[in-house]
């Protein structure tokens, strides 16, 4: 998993929820966005910049998040993100604080290589499930699952159950298809010739 430095400033909540309200407005009008850091012996709010977690928000890349509050520096990982239901801005985010002994539950996206006998016969691949949720150290978790697809037929389905990555916990329902092969109409128009 790649490493992505990001820098907070801390701030201080306060304690009528009006004022709070009316310090959470002010800082996005300077574009800044509201995060706090969970998981570690205390909570942590601070902000960060739109701009700072542009590259780590928009993409599909996977992040270890080297993270500096203040003077304290510690490891994260996105835990969850809040966007504006109409303007797709983030109004909040929160950290997870890691560690290399304990493991973490992780979205991480799914790459398929190989060429299917499926769609060598006609088939269409498709693609079902983009992103697989893993369970495992931080060290461990790759920047993608790569899964082969060279023995799915035409017609056939690959379920979670299927696969297996060395020191990995897949969290995912075991019969949830992670991709599938379709039948086309050409393809069945030659299943049907074949078949008489």
């Amino acid at each position: 998993m790649k490493t992505f430095q990001l820098e907070g400033t801390p701030r201080t909540i306060a304690e009528r929820s009006s004022e709070q309200k009316k310090a959470i407005k002010a800082l996005r009008k300077e574009d800044l966005i509201p995060a706090v850091l969970y998981g570690g012996t205390e909570n942590i709010p601070f902000t960060v910049s739109n701009d700072a977690v542009r590259k780590l928000v928009y993409t599909p890349e996977i992040y270890a998040i080297e993270l500096t509050v203040g003077k304290k520096k510690t490891m994260a990982i996105v835990k969850e993100i809040q966007f504006h239901p109409v303007n797709d801005n983030i109004l909040h985010m929160d950290f997870l604080e890691i560690n290399d002994q304990k493991p973490i539950v992780m979205e991480v996206p799914v790459a398929l290589e190989g060429h299917s006998e499926g769609v060598k016969a006609g088939g269409k691949l498709s693609l079902e499930m983009r992103k697989l949720k893993i369970k495992a150290l931080y060290t461990k978790i790759p920047e993608k699952l790569v899964i082969n697809i060279d023995n799915l037929g035409l017609g056939k389905t690959m379920q979670v159950g299927e696969l297996h990555f060395e020191g990995l916990e897949i969290m995912n329902a075991k019969n949830a298809v992670v991709c599938a092969v379709k039948l086309t109409r050409a393809a069945r128009g030659a299943q049907a010739k074949s078949g008489k």
